[in-house]
């Protein structure tokens, strides 16, 4: 027994200066990226369910030099779809609507063609083919496009782009959609939707929804680096940066570990249908092994399905790479362009020896 104890004691201290070894080679990486003058990121990563990274680099303004914290507010971009699939998932729970139910159903004044063709979940998995928004917008009356002008842009048009089903295409139009079905079957607004059900349950305290006019808490503001300068870029200096449901939240690192977890734990949501989420639903390489879920890209290139997605929004881009058989994440938020954060991931699972294969960027 004596023998035992003492194999489980070194085992336990080989374990711990592993990861003490790794912290420091993290954020010796991080800081070489980022620079403490300069708009940076916020960092979060837990193994084996255990936080064993939390922290923040740079500016959060560079007005202020105020700097970024890991409680700091940063617009995630793409990463809010999947929230706005979780929404859709909780209601199909609930029975309020089917993932094989029409676009027609909710919108009765959509293209009849169109609208009869395309199901929820084909927008769930960027396989409709529904034609994109943006050139259908009318930039001259519309300063800041909201999901309700995305769906007014695009519901009298009669054609996709292929036959529903039967391709894969990323859409941001698709998500638009379906945090306006949130609306329509909730009674209440995408933004409060978020909040009272995703949000308020796991005390994302400060995480909310962009709503043009109303203040963000705890507020980070992007900048981009493609003249060779830091430029700010967020809502007001784009108009489609203010569309809720394919990239409308802001959160930080700290809050986003709360939805992570409660992702593994099913607090909110049946763990079958978040495996379902999380799991190939649509091929989207079918060489490397790569589809999308609900809201989440899935790679199966090995043992432990790796479930990620990345999200870009004017001056802002963000990471989320989790392996939930091994209650790992990966999480950077970062404020500003010109950072390819897919390796930064990739070198941060190098340190931690813990994904295997690399993953398939997309």
């Amino acid at each position: 027994m004596k023998k035992i104890f003492l194999f489980l004691c070194l085992l336990t201290a080989s374990h711990y200066l592993f990861c003490q070894d790794a912290v420091k080679k993290i954020d010796s990486l991080l800081k070489s990226i980022y620079h403490n003058d300069e708009p940076g990121a916020g960092v979060a990563i837990q193994l084996n369910g255990k936080i064993i990274f939390q922290k923040s680099y740079g500016v959060s303004n560079l007005q202020t030099n105020e700097k970024n914290s890991t409680t700091g507010n940063f617009n995630i971009g793409s990463l809010t779809k999947q929230f706005t699939a979780f929404g859709i998932l909780q209601l199909a729970e609930k029975n309020k609507l089917s993932l094989n139910d029409k676009l027609i159903k909710f919108f009765p004044d959509f293209n009849k063609k169109v609208g009869n063709w395309i199901t929820i979940k084909e927008l769930l998995t960027h396989s409709s083919g529904i034609i994109d928004h943006y050139a259908f917008v009318d930039t001259n009356i519309v300063k800041h496009a909201t999901d309700k002008d995305v769906l007014a842009a695009v519901k009298n048009i009669d054609s996709t782009y292929f036959v529903p089903g039967t391709k894969y295409l990323y859409s941001n139009t698709a998500y638009c959609l379906l945090a306006m079905i949130i609306e329509k079957l909730s009674g209440i607004s995408y933004a409060d939707y978020i909040k009272k059900n995703i949000f308020r349950p796991l005390s994302m305290n400060h995480s909310q929804v962009l709503q043009i006019g109303q203040p963000i808490e705890n507020r980070v503001y992007g900048y981009d680096t493609s003249q060779n300068n830091f430029k700010k870029l967020d809502a007001d200096g784009s108009i489609f940066f203010s569309t809720e449901g394919d990239g409308g939240v802001y959160t930080s690192v700290s809050d986003y570990l709360k939805w992570f977890n409660s992702l593994q734990t099913g607090k909110l949501l049946s763990k079958g249908w978040i495996a379902k989420a999380r799991s190939a639903e649509f091929p989207v390489d079918k060489k490397n092994n790569l589809s999308y879920g609900f809201g989440w890209f899935v790679n199966e290139n090995n043992n432990d399905r790796q479930v990620y997605h990345a999200g870009s929004n004017g001056g802002f881009r963000a990471i989320s790479f989790s392996i939930p058989s091994k209650n790992y994440l990966v999480v950077i938020f970062s404020n500003r362009t010109g950072l390819d954060l897919e390796n930064i991931v990739q070198e941060i699972n190098k340190i931690l020896k813990v994904a295997g294969k690399s993953y398939t960027k997309i």
